[in-house]
């Protein structure tokens, strides 16, 4: 196969397709996030219960259950990635998540409609879940098949970036509600506002996505008629190794991510006894540290390459754990934003590393459904659940630290599986190297 010319595509276009990109990424994240940080209000609009832990892990329980149909999706919007181009699925995904996030604001509580509410919560989070399975792993290959040689890293920093806005707005906005409502107006209508901000903000992705021409690389494969006709067939055929051991490490993307960004707001208020407005803004100052880190993580993944980075995360995430969590529990907010910004350095170098990580390890005729399966299986498995698993193992073990041994353990898991991938920072997008040949970090493939 001839290689496009991929890596001479000019600044201007790279700048268009990392914001349309990017947009549809944080207006699903966006989404996950105010659920996360809104949990005690939703516990007690739509799980009543005269136990307050009985309904927050309710609440937490439909946050895993999204998750369960993203796997779902990833395959759907993964094959029709392959097939019909990034372009177009990309513009689905994103038409769906904004859609099922406004009926969330349009939503009746339990109040008015009674078991009928956490039923159809569940659904439309569900239909949230099958959404973001086509989203993330989508646009990390259509910005990296528009990005350079070298310096891939670097431009797919910008869509943990935008991740990391996305919670930090919504923690924003969490925070400004929790401060200006009185608890009647919050639990009344003041919940409501942060989801139906997704209905505008859909429709600029959508327009934004819908102007961009597709990929070099898919492009190649399509104008050489060599696109894929049965991408699921021909990734679980030719890509399982691959799949099992990134998904090893995009494991410990997922649970970091999860537990610094979602549950991290809840901890500090059940472990530290913070305030949920001091909480959350906590919760902001970390995640605008995070976003600031990204491209510096993406800059000293292209410099060391993925190896290395990925030991780098592991390492990291196994000797600042213990501290983090010490420090979020001891009631001090200068110590609590310390330790959640312990954890933040682990998670932003494990979210930019995998979304490179998520586009080199797979060719490009199956690229999309791959590390979409990849990616949802991860996320469904250890960060879907990351909630739900850290509160029930305090309310098992009786320890705040329980969740921290956890995230030592899947630290660990992914450093075993993140060294047996070969290194892929300077090979073509078009020559992905099998598993068993090591590329060096210096060399092109």
């Amino acid at each position: 196969m001839t290689t496009p010319a991929a890596e001479q595509v000019d600044p201007a276009t790279l700048r268009k397709v990392i914001v349309a990109a990017a947009i549809g990424n944080f207006v699903e994240w966006f989404d996950f996030a105010v659920y996360g940080f809104l949990a005690t209000t939703i516990a007690l609009l739509f799980f009543p219960s005269g136990d307050a832990s009985v309904a927050l892990l309710k609440t937490f329980a439909v946050f895993a259950v999204a998750f369960a149909f993203r796997p779902l999706g990833g395959i759907v919007f993964g094959m029709l990635g392959d097939r019909i181009g990034r372009k177009r699925t990309l513009a689905m995904t994103i038409l769906l998540m904004a859609a099922a996030t406004t009926l969330i604001g349009l939503l009746p509580t339990y109040a008015s409609i009674g078991l009928l509410a956490p039923v159809l919560l569940t659904l439309i989070r569900c239909a949230q879940g099958f959404s973001a399975g086509g989203e993330y792993a989508g646009a990390c290959a259509y910005v990296m098949e528009h990005a350079p040689i070298g310096k891939r890293a670097w431009y797919g920093s910008f869509l943990p970036v935008s991740t990391f806005s996305a919670f930090a707005c919504a923690a924003v906005v969490a925070y400004v509600l929790e401060a200006s409502l009185s608890s009647e107006a919050m639990t009344s209508w003041g919940w409501r506002l942060p989801f139906l901000i997704a209905a505008p903000l859909g429709l600029i992705g959508l327009y934004l996505r819908w102007r961009l021409d597709e990929t070099p690389a898919f492009q190649a494969v399509s104008d050489e008629h060599e696109v894929a006709h049965s991408p699921l067939k021909e990734t679980l055929v030719h890509h399982a190794r691959p799949i099992l051991c990134l998904g090893a490490f995009v494991s410990l993307t997922a649970l970091s991510f999860y537990m610094f960004t979602t549950y991290f707001a809840t901890y500090l208020q059940v472990a530290g006894g913070l305030s949920r407005s001091a909480s959350l803004l906590v919760a902001l100052i970390a995640l605008g540290f995070a976003a600031a880190f990204c491209p510096l993580a993406g800059a000293f993944s292209d410099k060391v390459g993925r190896r290395k980075t990925v030991v780098v995360t592991c390492v990291w995430l196994v000797v600042a754990d213990l501290p983090a969590f010490l420090m979020a529990s001891s009631g001090s907010f200068l110590a609590s934003v310390l330790g959640v910004m312990l954890l933040a350095v682990g998670a932003v170098l494990s979210g930019v590393v995998t979304a490179a990580l998520l586009s080199e390890v797979f060719p490009t005729r199956t690229r999309y459904t791959a590390s979409a399966i990849t990616y949802n299986m991860a996320y469904t498995l250890f960060g879907g659940t990351a909630p739900l698993m850290a509160t029930w193992l305090i309310s098992t073990t009786g320890s705040n630290l329980s969740p921290a041994f956890y995230l030592i353990a899947v630290s660990l898991l992914a450093l075993v599986g993140g060294l047996a991938l070969p290194e892929t920072s300077r090979i073509s997008l078009h020559q992905v190297p099998s598993m068993d040949a090591k590329v060096p970090a210096g060399s092109l493939a």
